[in-house]
């Protein structure tokens, strides 16, 4: 009966994209979200029960995330990529304008001031600056070829390096202020990586990364909040009933699923142990219930999402759509291997959603919306669907 209803809802979901889209890409985003679901409810519902009295608490608001990011999926996706295009530069600017507003009406929620509420909704812009940049920098290269593919050194510094590295160190800075290290390397790995596809002069880009490298450090080495995370990181067990409880646990969690996992819903770490197990920990709890069997098949399955997310940016000949989607699959990618980085210990606590399985309404829709724009590249891309 189950198996019967997934496959009428897939059968929905390919109608109402309208067909001609990538059916690999679009079924393992399914696939993914569904799990990610899932997981939600089994990871949060002991810390919901506890917290807001409600075990249902993550899994109802999820559900109208899940709901409207679907739905915006399948709206994005019958847009012409080049609609979105023409609208671009207001996106950016607009976001730039959330970011800063962020500073000024911004509400703090776990120690950072990074939320807005506008109304009943509330938004990261952070998570929607990870877009608009990679859409501004796809927009200024596809306008711009001769900024690469000119002889001209003054020409390759000015208009291939310089004025990219502008577009991209506007939102980084703004996010800088929030002391939100996490968004500012995904930023910047996007950023940099596109520019560096873009065909820019590896010694120019080589002189500002350095220089963005030693804005990073100065946040890492003398800022309180950063060198907290660094000291705790690098000897968790001195910490382990204040800033280490979090890392220990996770790594019990970890350890403690074996190959095959306690079974779904049956992790006892979620018990209040792991501090807020259905967001950026939310991994620690699926190898508890699911084992290193089941981490592997999610990092399976968001490897056939990148991979295929490649596939339809290099079989598209128009240079936005492939720089674009391109730079959503680097910033999947990225935030992946971050959180799980984040989660085995491998790197500090830099708070880090998994797409698809953190609760979250901000990171879901802009995670959907993505894949709207992907999927609307896929029609035009010359791949076997």
């Amino acid at each position: 009966m189950t198996s019967k209803r997934s496959r009428s809802i897939s059968k929905w979901i390919l109608r109402a994209s309208g067909g001609g889209v990538d059916r690999i890409f679009l079924l393992t985003v399914i696939l993914l979200a569904a799990y990610g679901s899932v997981m939600v409810f089994s990871a949060g519902y002991a810390y919901a029960d506890f917290r807001y009295n409600d075990g249902l608490y993550f899994v109802k608001r999820q559900a109208i995330w899940f709901t409207l990011g679907i739905l915006s999926m399948l709206a994005i996706s019958r847009i012409d990529i080049y609609v979105l295009k023409k609208h671009t530069g207001k996106a950016y600017i607009l976001t730039l304008g959330l970011l800063a507003l962020t500073l000024v009406i911004g509400f703090v929620g776990n120690g950072a001031q990074r939320w807005i509420s506008l109304g009943p909704i509330t938004i990261q812009p952070s998570e929607i600056a990870k877009l608009t940049m990679t859409m501004m920098l796809a927009k200024y290269f596809a306008t711009n070829r001769d900024a690469t593919e000119t002889k001209n050194k003054k020409l390759i510094l000015i208009k291939g390096t310089l004025i990219p590295c502008i577009i991209l160190a506007l939102p980084i800075f703004l996010v800088m202020l929030q002391h939100h290290l996490s968004c500012i390397i995904i930023l910047g790995v996007i950023g940099l990586m596109m520019i560096v596809i873009s065909g820019a002069d590896l010694r120019y880009i080589g002189a500002f990364c350095l220089m963005g490298l030693g804005g990073v450090s100065y946040i890492a080495l003398f800022t309180d909040y950063t060198k907290d995370r660094i000291t705790v990181w690098l000897d968790p067990e001195s910490y382990k009933l204040t800033g280490g409880w979090q890392t220990l646990q996770g790594l019990m969690a970890i350890g403690s699923g074996g190959i095959f996992g306690k079974g779904l819903g049956k992790g006892e770490l979620k018990y209040c142990y792991v501090s807020e197990p259905a967001n950026d920990m939310i991994f620690a709890i699926l190898c508890e219930e699911l084992g290193f069997l089941g981490a592997l098949f999610t990092i399976l399955l968001f490897g056939i999402l990148i991979w295929r997310g490649f596939k339809i940016a290099l079989c598209c000949k128009d240079t936005y759509s492939r720089l674009l989607s391109i730079g959503i699959c680097i910033k999947i990618a990225v935030q992946v291997l971050l959180n799980i980085a984040v989660v085995t210990n491998t790197i500090p606590n830099t708070g880090i959603s998994l797409p698809f399985f953190s609760y979250g309404g901000s990171s879901l829709i802009m995670i959907f919306a993505e894949m709207g724009i992907i999927l609307s590249v896929s029609r035009k891309s010359k791949i076997h669907k």
